[in-house]
């Protein structure tokens, strides 16, 4: 876990080094020596600014977030085939914080988990070849659609991995990726007691394009943790994906066991199969999501990017004990130079069938300038058996220079 001394030092060197961010140089070819690699880096700045109100029926007082993330990413230039990168972030609450970050005692308030603080969200050597990467250090991780394995970049403080990875191969040909992780840096904060997930944490993927349009993938995730052991779990799982003209598949299947010293005795099933359809500017989807379980644990995901998966509202970021099945529909389409998409969601168990709820998703995000963009959301839930009504609503603006 970082100290405060070091937080306070990053916050300090974040918001100096902001303004003279753009001045300096850009390193576009390989350089002489490690002295020019490291002085003639590139340095970025990214602003993320969103409001995020909640009204959730199990609460008398409305949640209402503003923050702004601020972040700093320094790659130096390549030097044989090695770079460095250091990345820092700052999360600040502007105006009174109306919400449960779940560390700054506001309990009262339904949960927004945008805690404040500053972190050192990636600081990694990588070297790549002709053919692969070898990555070390704090660095994103996300594979095949996040599912599983993501970065939760939706929160403003993302998730990041200590570890190793090591990928060979390109899009057009056999693809294998292996990370061995050590620490999983959540999105709670470190002041937070789930600040990390420690233990020993093994990613296999691999996917290989049968042709042009169609593409097999395996995986194996072994998630063994030192202080959450029934979270620990092994998940082995194989994905489709392909195209027929202007219709496109996926077809999902994973079997998840517990494993280390974990103290629960399960065997539960994953399935996916999603159909969609391109008629000009106009997408449409159809799918079915289950996440099943056995002898009372439901098949979980604690290392996903949740907030892409079963709505908005995030309602199932832990699987209920009788599992959740997810049917949905949704249509996106070009509207005022930007991109709407609305999805409806049916929740049930997968167990015994009950009627848990369900939920409309509507989004808009639109390119304003060429470093601004913005996008609004917004996310009703209505609950028949699991949990309770809950609408939520985001205003975000984007900047990066």
């Amino acid at each position: 876990m970082k100290t405060c001394r070091l937080a306070h030092a990053v916050r300090h060197t974040l918001f100096i080094a902001a303004g003279s961010v753009v001045t300096l140089p850009t390193v576009a070819e390989t350089v002489n020596t490690v002295t020019d690699a490291l002085m003639g880096g590139d340095a970025r700045l990214g602003l993320r600014y969103r409001f995020e109100g909640v009204d959730q029926d199990n609460f008398s007082e409305d949640a209402s977030a503003s923050t702004l993330r601020s972040r700093l990413t320094w790659t130096s230039g390549d030097y044989r085939g090695f770079t460095g990168v250091l990345e820092l972030d700052d999360v600040s609450a502007i105006g009174n914080p109306h919400y449960n970050s779940t560390i700054n005692d506001n309990s009262t308030y339904p949960v927004v988990v945008d805690p404040v603080g500053t972190e050192v969200n990636q600081a990694y050597i990588r070297y790549r070849g002709e053919n692969s990467v070898a990555t070390a250090g704090r660095q994103r991780i996300n594979l095949d659609g996040q599912r599983f394995v993501g970065g939760v970049g939706w929160r403003q403080n993302e998730q990041t991995y200590d570890g190793y990875r090591y990928q060979y191969g390109s899009e057009k040909s056999l693809q294998l990726d292996y990370s061995y992780v050590y620490n999983v840096n959540r999105i709670f904060g470190e002041d937070s007691v789930n600040a990390d997930l420690s233990g020993d944490i093994q990613l296999f993927h691999g996917s290989y394009p049968v042709t042009e349009r169609h593409r097999l993938s395996a995986f194996v995730y072994e998630l063994d943790f030192d202080r959450a052991a029934n979270a620990s779990s092994r998940t082995l799982g194989v994905d489709y994906k392909g195209g027929f003209g202007p219709l496109k598949a996926r077809l999902s299947y994973a079997r998840q066991t517990e494993t280390g010293d974990s103290a629960l005795a399960y065997s539960a099933p994953y399935y996916l199969a999603e159909l969609g359809a391109a008629l000009g500017t106009v997408n449409m989807w159809v799918g079915g999501e289950v996440l099943g379980a056995d002898n009372g644990s439901g098949f979980a995901t604690p290392l996903a990017t949740l907030h892409k998966y079963q709505g908005f509202a995030d309602k199932f970021l832990a699987t209920p004990a009788d599992g959740v099945e997810d049917l949905y529909v949704g249509v996106a389409m070009k509207v005022a130079g930007g991109n709407l998409d609305i999805t409806y969601h049916s929740f049930s168990a997968s167990e015994g069938g009950a009627d848990y709820g369900g939920e409309w998703d509507l989004s808009f995000a639109r390119k304003l300038t060429e470093q601004l963009s913005g996008e609004i959301k917004y996310a009703s839930y209505r609950a028949d058996t699991f949990s309770v009504d809950t609408d939520k609503v985001w205003l975000m603006f984007t900047a990066n220079f």
